[in-house]
């Protein structure tokens, strides 16, 4: 019997994460991780939730990058970022099976909680353009996805306290999500987080992903965006707190 059809659940639980989060993402540019694991981890552990998660990350990425203006002065400015990103969250993902749930359930409630209070209060740091700084939050991010496969908090905090210009913004976040699916998929696979079970909700999950993707695209231009934003963040924290009191109380 298919691994599916023994938890019909799951898939739908995935179709319905997914058909959310892709439109989310759609209309935002942000937040699909984010979204598919806060409902994604309601019934199955982060590490699984982090596999299924992985080709509808790198399809909607690629999607996003390639449709992303001044491609090749992105990856000229944001390089050291990407670097740093891609190594650490390689390397995070290799151990990930080996992290408590708990905590891994608490480092995701955390991120989530992080990001839509940031973006809630419209609050700003401080931070430089040095390489120092760009291979700092690349190493920050690279933490964040490797335990989360949520790793836009620390990339859109940097870019707004910097205050980039619209287009900058958009092109350096889709170069960024793209450096950073890749190497997780390969640190999942290679730490056996991916299975065949997750690989096949995986594949079924891109589908959707990337259906909803186009519908929240058409949609973006009829939505009060600035509304959507606040209401998507307001979801954000609390399934975010909720997580962290799951994880502190397991």
């Amino acid at each position: 019997m298919s691994p599916l059809l023994d938890d019909p659940s799951a898939l739908l639980l995935c179709v319905v994460a997914f058909l959310v989060a892709g439109t989310i993402k759609g209309v935002l540019g942000i937040g699909l991780p984010t979204t598919a694991m806060a409902l994604l981890t309601l019934v199955m552990a982060p590490a699984e939730a982090m596999s299924v998660l992985v080709l509808p990350i790198i399809a909607t990425n690629v999607i996003q990058y390639l449709t992303t203006p001044h491609r090749r002065e992105t990856t000229r400015g944001y390089g050291w970022t990407a670097t740093t990103l891609v190594a650490t969250i390689f390397v995070t993902a290799l151990f990930v099976s080996r992290v408590p749930d708990a905590l891994l359930v608490t480092a995701i409630g955390v991120v989530m909680c992080l990001f839509a209070a940031h973006g809630l209060s419209g609050f700003t740091i401080p931070v430089g353009t040095s390489r120092t700084w760009k291979a700092g939050v690349g190493v920050v991010a690279g933490v964040c996805g490797g335990l989360s496969a949520i790793w836009s908090p620390p990339i859109v905090m940097y870019l707004l306290s910097r205050r980039v210009t619209k287009d900058e913004f958009v092109s350096a976040c889709g170069f960024l999500f793209l450096a950073g699916s890749v190497p997780l998929g390969a640190g999942l696979l290679i730490s056996g987080v991916v299975t065949s079970r997750t690989f096949l909700l995986s594949a079924i999950s891109l589908a959707v992903a990337l259906a909803s993707f186009r519908l929240g695209a058409a949609l973006r231009a009829r939505l009060a965006s600035e509304t959507f934003r606040k209401l998507v963040l307001m979801t954000y924290f609390v399934f975010g707190a909720r997580l962290v009191v799951t994880g502190l109380t397991r």
